[in-house]
């Protein structure tokens, strides 16, 4: 910030840019410099107090609740915003809501969302990826990217942690009627997300499939037993309200809507044609009552979806299916998740694009030795602890599922994920070598 700023021009007053705008501080920063104002100190309890157990309506009609709103509209309260895992981030969402929840409850349908927005695009996530990239063409066809997935954050020793951490918590078996301790699993999940960089979480989120065991693994990437599904599914709109009884899932949700809505006034469906900003939005719901997850493991569509249904909602019943159709029909998060598994982005060509490079011609293979043979693919497998793996050796049992289980054996699926990775002789270097040695022989005989 420092940087942009003194690139920006000469250093403006506190709260201010050069053209006199406010600058948006976040919501702890603007409270510590309305604190050292007695104005705005005082105001911003009066507006508390009107806020307290009175509708906006009510609020407005009284003069000096309209005062001290007035006041605080000038103050960087009103404008302040929070980061995305920051320090102090349930302290600052708690000052955001403090003064805008009284005046949008009941208002609108969506919130707005009280974090900076994004600006960084996929195409960052894909240049960092890039180094265990799954995405080239000439394996894409026969890849498992969601296995390349595991294996790049096992590569990573913080992700490896917090991922083994978050499987184990969300595996670990309390009792015969309490499979797991979901508080516990939804804690574990929200710091694998909010500590972890996208370019690994994103890979694990929203690799490309193009078969159902791969698929399942996607789907199984959050341990859904635990942290998605539960005995019933309860009304979409009981969910949503439970959820904004906290302000860290009320915040996470209005985030949602502001950078998933679809929109037909953008190329992408997206908001700002921002994929980035969607796919963020959809992870930082993972780890609440929120949670969204994929539904089946189809192959051919890719269907969203809380752990909710409509059913029980009697005159809101438009309302529920239109909250839930932001999830299952949402062409922004559809095209974002597709975006993302492709290897693509909105962005167009590069401004100076590069000269073409030219490929050799590839070398003749020998036939593809058969699944069931091990390929020698160490340089993977060393650094690779399977799920199942990390589960047993803390003595857990992995939870039953009717559908493929999450305990892949990464090992064994290598040879599936690879096949073209196997020993080969070149027939034509071969030849050349005999060439090469038959002339040697005849060198000294010709000296002679």
């Amino acid at each position: 910030d420092e940087m942009l700023r003194s690139l920006a021009g000469p250093p403006s007053p506190v709260g201010q840019d050069p053209r006199g705008w406010r600058v948006p501080v976040d919501c702890v920063r603007a409270n510590e410099l309305c604190a050292g104002e007695p104005s705005c100190s005082s105001r911003y309890r009066t507006l508390r107090q009107c806020l307290a157990g009175r509708d906006r309506n009510t609020m407005l009609a009284n003069k000096e609740c309209q005062t001290a709103l007035e006041v605080l509209q000038e103050s960087p309260l009103y404008d302040c915003r929070c980061k995305r895992g920051m320090k102090k981030e349930l302290q600052c969402l708690q000052i955001y809501w403090s003064i805008h929840l009284g005046l949008t409850e009941g208002e609108e349908f969506y919130e707005a969302s009280p974090y900076e927005p994004v600006t960084s695009r996929l195409s960052d996530i894909f240049r960092l990826a890039s180094i265990f990239s799954g995405m080239d063409p000439a394996t894409t066809s026969k890849s498992n990217h969601c296995l390349d997935a595991a294996k790049a954050c096992n590569l990573n020793d913080n992700c490896k942690r917090l991922r083994s951490g978050y499987i184990s918590t969300c595996s670990r078996e309390l009792s015969a009627s309490e499979p797991c301790s979901r508080r516990k699993c939804h804690k574990a999940l929200r710091q694998f997300f909010d500590r972890v960089p996208s370019e690994f979480t994103f890979r694990l989120l929203f690799c490309s499939c193009k078969d159902q065991a791969c698929a399942e693994r996607r789907r199984q990437t959050i341990v859904p037993s635990c942290s998605y599904e539960d005995k019933e599914k309860p009304n979409c709109l009981d969910l949503r309200s439970t959820c904004r009884m906290d302000h860290l899932c009320r915040s996470r949700l209005a985030d949602f809507h502001t950078n998933c809505q679809a929109t037909f006034q953008s190329l992408t469906s997206c908001p700002g044609d921002n994929y980035q900003a969607c796919l963020g939005s959809y992870a930082g719901l993972i780890g609440f009552d929120m949670t969204p997850n994929y539904i089946d493991a189809s192959i051919t569509s890719i269907t969203i979806s809380p752990w909710c249904s409509c059913k029980g909602s009697g005159n809101m019943e438009e309302e529920c299916e239109k909250f839930l159709r932001d999830f299952t029909e949402n062409p922004c998060l559809r095209n974002a998740i597709q975006a993302f598994g492709n290897g693509t982005d909105v962005n167009l060509a590069p401004k100076n694009p590069s000269p073409p490079i030219t490929v050799p011609p590839k070398a003749e293979k020998s036939p593809a030795l058969p699944d069931d043979v091990n390929d020698s693919n160490t340089m993977y497998d060393t650094s690779i602890i399977t799920t199942c793996t990390s589960i047993q050796e803390q003595g857990l049992k992995p939870n039953k599922s009717k559908e493929q289980s999450l305990c892949y054996s990464e090992t064994q699926l290598t040879t599936d994920m690879m096949p073209d990775q196997k020993t080969f002789v070149d027939q034509k270097a071969g030849g050349s070598r005999h060439r090469a040695g038959w002339i040697l022989l005849l060198v000294p005989i010709l000296l002679l």
